[in-house]
């Protein structure tokens, strides 16, 4: 089937992650100049290439305002008062990154991390984002320590507004938290769905399996569809919003776990809850385990629809059902604008 293109390729994104550094990439004229104060430290995305040298950005075409006004006023208020950014060569520094979320609702969250607890600058910094910058309605910080910019493993601090942010796919209404994971093109994320609700074919009576459902978005968004649907993540915090986001759309037929895929789906969870007649399944870029594939084949569900953002394991899983499965459809989508990446559904029968 053809590709399903993207109508807005700029400001699709409702999720970034800028990063501060003390070393700017520089123009190659920059580099050749005499002047010596030329302005070292940014606020962007990473060089290509280059893990230590950051593009700083003035104007982003992927995120929708208040996104750049905010990135702005936070690395002028930095400059201003001489706070560090990060060095991401010698790991030193207080300013380390920022996550900006702006949902389709309108709505915006903003996350910190700072390389040290300075109090005091954390502190003024924060309050300045408050008076200043009152488009936001969710504000966080972390301070990380690590090598590393990973922050699902630690605890972090809620300082102004809610402790979510609304969004919406379908009729389905999502409280989006810091750690959530969330289709980050919301628009495109609903044909996405869409192709998965057209490849399964509901019935309206069926049990349904959704594995590596996040926080339950493709699994709530089909609930009132089926019979029952069962929906398996390895994230906890992410079940726990699963199930918030269910009770609040009054969604009753949905049930999740948390814990690793090839743990949970056993023979015992499918004797408690009824072998599935269409299993459906979105596996992160490294695909499903092989011993997820290997259950698969023993389930022997009647249909499997798998949503894969990386093609190249999606193929190698594909190969390893094959004894057993057909691939009936598959039809990509363009979830991300200006680059090579993808999603891209595939529904396969059993032979």
């Amino acid at each position: 089937m053809p590709i399903f293109p993207a109508e807005t390729p700029f400001f699709y994104r409702n999720k970034l992650e800028f990063t501060f550094s003390n070393k700017r990439w520089l123009t190659q004229d920059e580099v050749t100049s005499e002047d010596q104060d030329i302005q070292r430290n940014a606020l962007g995305f990473h060089k290509p290439g280059l893990f230590d040298k950051i593009i700083d950005i003035e104007f982003c075409h992927l995120q929708a305002e208040p996104s750049n006004i905010i990135r702005n006023k936070v690395r002028e208020y930095c400059l201003a008062n001489d706070y560090d950014f990060y060095d991401l060569r010698n790991h030193g520094g207080l300013m380390r990154s920022m996550m900006v979320k702006v949902s389709s609702l309108g709505e915006v969250m903003v996350l910190i991390q700072f390389g040290r607890n300075d109090e005091q600058k954390i502190l003024d910094l924060l309050n300045f984002m408050v008076a200043d910058l009152p488009k936001i309605n969710s504000l966080y910080y972390v301070v990380n320590t690590k090598a590393n910019d990973y922050f699902y493993d630690l605890e972090l601090t809620h300082f102004h507004g809610e402790p979510h942010i609304m969004d919406k796919l379908g009729e389905v209404v999502f409280k989006i938290g810091p750690k959530s994971f969330f289709q980050t093109n919301t628009k495109q994320a609903n044909n996405l769905f869409d192709t998965v609700v057209d490849f399964a074919e509901f019935q309206g009576n069926e049990i349904v399996y959704d594995l590596y459902t996040g926080l339950g978005s493709i699994a709530l968004y089909i609930a009132s569809k089926v019979k029952s649907v069962v929906g398996i993540e390895e994230i906890e915090a992410a079940i726990q919003d699963a199930n918030i986001n269910a009770a609040n759309n009054n969604i009753t037929n949905a049930e999740f776990y948390a814990g690793d895929v090839k743990n949970i789906l056993t023979p015992e969870f499918a004797l408690k809850h009824g072998r599935p007649d269409i299993l459906i399944t979105d596996p992160p870029r490294a695909g499903m385990h092989e011993q997820v594939t290997q259950y698969l084949l023993d389930l022997a569900a009647p249909k499997i629809v798998y949503v894969s953002c990386n093609p190249a394991t999606q193929a190698r899983d594909l190969q390893l059902l094959s004894p057993k499965y057909r691939v009936l459809k598959s039809r990509a989508v363009d979830m991300f604008p200006h680059t090579h990446h993808i999603e891209n559904v595939v529904l396969l029968a059993l032979k």
